[in-house]
């Protein structure tokens, strides 16, 4: 039986105690917590899970962004029990419109339409906080028992046997398993030599959260416009979450206008449907781009969420991806730990890499090629994805198929994402 977390093993070559764990996870935002919460839950308190980031050390910042959790990754938190703590404040996405035009257009014809629902009342998507939800997942980790390690990793050593972490403390910690969810960054990926495929677009997310005077009625829209998406997602009350693409120098220049400036352009892009509008945070710009790891795994390491893929936003699959990741691996390393094998072993870390690989790169390239398609002015490239999108809105089959897919309840999807234990 794995030693658990609470017990620490002494290391003969050290002054310090070592914590051995079955898994440790480097990141402590969504992904992170949910892959702890998973494992834990599943495999009980025989299994020990240790969380390491600096974060842990405070309460959760909020720094008022928001998400659209898909359908899957609301089944996933409701077979995690985080889900009532979270639902007060989600916000169910009822239908979508989606339009193509210019900037400074006074008509925003309406193109493609989606109705909320991917089964009978359990609409596509719902819009949260990240702090919410953030919240939750700790709470309900801190519950089962995971070990939270407020500190840095530093240092990671793989072998066949176990891997070593070195937190920011000189503390040293061992495990079967090391998942990275520490990032588009991952200091972990870089410790293991693990490169990237991928670009920049020039462009940057603008993000920030906007009240109205009307009803949003649970609508989200997608406007294309020339520098890319403009999307409004609605949240609790008259209120609604902005992700509006710009050139990157240009996004910089917006965030840094005095607020009434930046409110009046973004009422240019906005418009007036909702009534006036108040921008009641600070916006911020966030780089975009495609880049994916090389590989998902290395020597006792899995690369999990923005560590082993980060995708444009423009069908807002991010977070959504990521809980793709957890589910998978959580389900690989459940199956490996309840027959007595390794769950940091070769077979095991091959079998999530196939799993995820494949889907990372189709949507990878899907999202990729709607940014180059969409964000650009050419008049040609207008008409031939206005016709798509005509064609698309006339065909139910399609669209539901469409919805099914950002719904993330396609495909072979993981127990979790279908609602199901481990």
């Amino acid at each position: 039986m794995p030693e658990p977390a609470s017990q620490p093993a002494t290391d003969p070559g050290s002054d310090r105690d070592t914590l051995s764990v079955d898994v440790a996870i480097a990141g402590a935002g969504m992904a992170g917590l949910a892959l702890a919460v998973a494992l834990k839950q599943a495999l009980g308190e025989g299994f020990s899970v240790a969380v390491a980031d600096p974060s842990l050390a405070g309460s959760v910042r909020d720094e008022g962004r928001a998400s659209a959790f898909a359908a899957a990754a609301r089944r996933l938190f409701e077979v995690l029990e985080v889900w009532p703590a979270i639902a007060p404040e989600a916000q169910p996405i009822l239908d979508m419109v989606v339009t193509d035009s210019r900037t400074l257009d006074v008509v925003r014809p309406v193109l493609l339409t989606f109705d909320g629902d991917v089964t009978p009342g359990e609409p596509f998507a719902h819009m949260a906080p990240n702090a919410v939800a953030t919240e939750a997942l700790r709470a309900r980790a801190q519950a089962l028992g995971v070990r939270f390690l407020p500190q840095a990793v530093e240092a990671l050593t793989g072998g066949p046997g176990r891997a070593m972490l070195e937190l920011a403390d000189g503390s040293p910690v061992t495990a079967s398993l090391v998942a990275a969810c520490d990032g588009g960054r991952s200091r972990l990926r870089e410790l293991a030599g693990i490169t990237t495929v991928g670009w920049d677009y020039g462009q940057s997310g603008i993000v920030c959260t906007v009240e109205h005077e009307d009803d949003h009625e649970g609508r989200a829209e997608e406007h294309f416009l020339p520098a890319g998406p403009f999307a409004v997602l609605p949240l609790k009350g008259r209120r609604s979450s902005i992700v509006w693409t710009e050139e990157s120098r240009r996004a910089e220049r917006l965030c840094a206008l005095p607020q009434v400036l930046f409110q009046d352009e973004l009422e240019t892009r906005f418009g007036h449907k909702l009534g006036p509008i108040r921008v009641v945070d600070a916006p911020r710009a966030y780089p975009l781009g495609l880049h994916v790891a090389r590989t998902f795994v290395g020597e006792r390491l899995a690369l999990v969420a923005d560590a082993a893929h980060v995708i444009h936003p423009i069908a807002g699959q991010g977070i959504n991806m990521g809980f793709r990741d957890v589910a998978a691996l959580a389900e690989c390393v459940a199956d490996a730990a309840r027959l007595g094998l390794d769950p940091g072993s070769p077979d095991v870390l091959e079998r999530y890499q196939r799993w995820r690989r494949f889907d990372t790169v189709v949507m990878g390239a899907a999202t990729d090629g709607l940014n180059r398609l969409f964000s650009n002015g050419s008049d040609p490239l207008r008409f031939v994805r206005d016709l798509g999108l005509g064609f698309v809105d006339r065909m139910p089959g399609l669209k539901s198929f469409f919805i099914r897919q950002a719904a993330g309840i396609g495909g072979e999807a993981p127990r979790l994402l279908r609602g199901e234990a481990l």
